[in-house]
């Protein structure tokens, strides 16, 4: 089990806090959103990680935000976390803009966690100063002494982040910077908003910021890489090199647009190459697979086979060449052991004859904790899907938990469906949905292919105004009796006109997923998932028929073709 730093101020200078941002900027990818039961169950799996502290989101964004962000403070953060590699529960941090409202939603977010922590920022490039905050200078310095010191008065743990300063002017930089050292700031984190640095430069900047900034040793310098060039993680070793010790990251590199540094990318960089780097970070690598899985089902996000540590393709060999020097020595084409971050192999054949024990047993292997209702109704599933196939697969009982999960809050439920399709006539597909009260509902719709057609007539029933963006479908293990998993993403109509006070989103996307062996009814799963995801973060009233008809029709053809 690896030693933890916890919350002290100054960490040793060979230790390398880890910060988290995957339920904040990780959920800011599109359609990434998450409900507030799968932001705990995260938040719980990233402390048992051992992460040093879990930025929960952006309270003042909806009430809904304030509350999960409350909700972690009070479960994760007010006392040790069991299974947790420390003894004191990880710094729960909430972000806020430069403003009295925001820094005071922040910190009703964490006020009852035991290390709460207020993560405030103000952009420093010219170009956001012209273009997007109408500031000068003067007024971003005045700005960041006012806040990062009302921030203070309220918490003891303050982060300040300098928004675009990978393309700010250095010494323009290094004002702010000492501005907010001087109010109080009890971290500086340096982001590449952009992605548009490359490592020399990113760790010129970093070496910079540590030479040239007054009092810059009361503080912890952090960084926070985004990927929109591929070198986030290059970028973040490079700083880390420079002397930063906290490392922003999110689980399996989500985050907006292409993403930010991975935390398992820089977690086993530093444990892989110990004896370059000479640093050190709290985390047990064993979960990180487990959690990845997790995020992963959360999100709707798949991990890449190719991803650096976590894909499905990470420790397989295939070439001959490889394969034969893995025979002869493990250390050949392999730098690190699977078993370092959790993967590991099926130790127990799962089938028709298994009991719930048994599957309770395999899904705790798998890092999946689930309470009695949600062991019921997989288990439910797990024999339906075992009376079908010889063996039952990991990737198999994952998309199970995957999809009972995501609908064991749903306001409408697929109770059944039928089609009728083939190289004549018309796809027709007859859909009952039971709804939030309890009553079933029966639709039948034509189509151009029987995607299309069940898509229809759910629209008939829920009614909700939303354009399909993405439909995907893959088999989740090889075969012919194969769990197929279908994937959707849907976005809300703009005319909710609701917006993100961080992103002036007019319309946010959310995904579903849904796993059968009969693909069109995982398509249809998928697709009520995202639905309900829709109709629980807005609370949109259903329109009339034919303008809901209008509305959600128009994007079916192009996003399920390929499923036709």
């Amino acid at each position: 089990m690896p030693e933890m730093i916890a919350n002290q101020a100054m960490p040793p200078s060979d230790y390398v806090r880890i910060f988290d941002t995957t339920l904040r900027d990780g959920e800011q990818s599109p359609g990434a959103t998450m409900t507030s039961s799968e932001k705990l169950e995260i938040a719980l799996a990233l402390a048992k990680l051992g992460v040093d502290v879990i930025e929960t989101g952006f309270p003042a964004a909806s009430p809904d935000d304030l509350l999960a962000v409350q909700t972690i403070a009070e479960r994760v953060g007010a006392a040790a976390v069991p299974g947790r590699p420390a003894a004191n529960p990880p710094i729960i941090c909430a972000l806020a803009r430069a403003t009295k409202v925001d820094i005071d939603k922040a910190w009703e977010g964490v006020a009852r966690a035991a290390h709460p922590r207020i993560h405030t920022f103000l952009a420093t490039s010219d170009i956001h100063l012209k273009h997007k905050l109408r500031m000068t200078r003067a007024e971003v310095l005045d700005r960041v002494r006012a806040m990062v010191a009302y921030a203070r008065d309220l918490c003891a743990d303050v982060e300040f982040s300098p928004e675009d300063a990978g393309r700010s002017e250095p010494e323009f930089l290094y004002q702010v910077l000492e501005a907010a050292i001087a109010a109080g700031a009890t971290t500086l984190n340096i982001p590449d908003t952009v992605g548009y640095t490359i490592p020399s430069e990113f760790g010129a900047l970093i070496a910079g910021i540590r030479k040239n900034v007054a009092g810059i040793d009361r503080a912890i310098v952090s960084v926070h890489c985004h990927n929109d060039l591929g070198l986030a993680t290059a970028n973040a070793l490079e700083g880390i090199r420079a002397g930063a010790r906290q490392a922003e990251v999110t689980i399996n590199g989500i985050g907006e647009r292409a993403g930010n540094t991975a935390l398992e990318e820089i977690v086993m960089a530093l444990a892989t190459r110990r004896a370059v780097f000479g640093l050190r970070t709290g985390i047990d690598t064993t979960q990180i697979a487990t959690v990845s899985r997790l995020v992963s089902a959360a999100t709707g996000f798949n991990v890449q086979p190719n991803k650096a540590i976590v894909g499905a393709n990470a420790f397989a060999h295939e070439s001959g060449i490889h394969q034969d020097g893995m025979l002869k020595h493990q250390e050949t084409y392999e730098i690190m052991r699977p078993e370092m971050v959790g993967v590991t192999q099926t130790r127990l054949v799962l089938g028709k004859h298994s009991g719930r024990h048994a599957l309770r047993n395999r899904l705790e292997e798998l890092g999946y904790h689930l309470d009695e209702a949600q062991l019921a109704a997989a288990f439910a599933s797990f024999k339906a899907l075992a009376d079908k196939k010889k063996h039952v697969t990991d990737p198999d009982i994952e998309a199970i938990v995957s999809t009972t999960r995501a609908q064991a809050d749903d306001l409408y439920t697929l109770d059944a469906l039928q089609v009728a399709c083939g190289t004549t006539g018309m796809p027709t597909a007859t859909v009952r949905l039971r709804g939030p009260d309890g009553t079933l509902h029966v639709r039948a719709a034509i189509g151009t292919g029987p995607v299309d057609a069940a898509y229809r007539a759910i629209d008939e029933i829920v009614r909700v105004p939303s354009s399909l963006l993405e439909f995907s479908v893959h088999a989740v293990t090889e075969g012919i009796d194969a769990l197929g998993e279908v994937s959707v993403r849907v976005r809300a109509d703009a005319t909710s006109n609701k917006r993100h006070p961080q992103h002036d989103a007019a319309a946010r996307v959310f995904h579903g997923h849904g796993a059968d062996t009969d693909i069109l009814v995982a398509s249809a799963k998928a697709y009520l998932t995202a639905l309900n995801r829709l109709l629980a973060t807005y609370g949109v009233e259903p329109k009339d028929d034919a303008a809901a008809s209008e509305s959600n029709q128009s994007g079916h053809g192009a996003a399920v073709e390929t499923a036709r």
